[in-house]
């Protein structure tokens, strides 16, 4: 048996400007309110749907859906930046 181990290879820390950094922060909270939004929406559906009101079901799910696209959007910010910095 072996004691010998792997060296950890080390990534370079990256230096990143403190305004980059509030606004990837802020694009992953604001994604974030809006995943809530869209699970909120998506429930109303869904209870919308269980009483019988399936036209308040529909405008409930439309709204989550343009949570979730909103939040897309947000996320794409922050994919944007990952990727420009690695």
């Amino acid at each position: 048996m072996s004691n010998t181990t792997t060296p950890q290879v080390k990534k370079e820390q990256i230096s990143v400007p403190v305004a980059d950094v509030k606004k990837v922060v802020d694009n992953h909270k604001t994604a974030a309110a809006h995943h809530n939004a869209a699970a909120t929406h998506h429930l109303e559906a869904a209870a919308h749907h269980e009483a019988g009101n399936h036209d308040k079901a529909c405008a409930s799910t439309v709204k989550a859906s343009g949570h979730h696209a909103m939040a897309t959007e947000h996320l794409n910010e922050v994919a944007k930046h990952h990727t420009a910095k690695s």
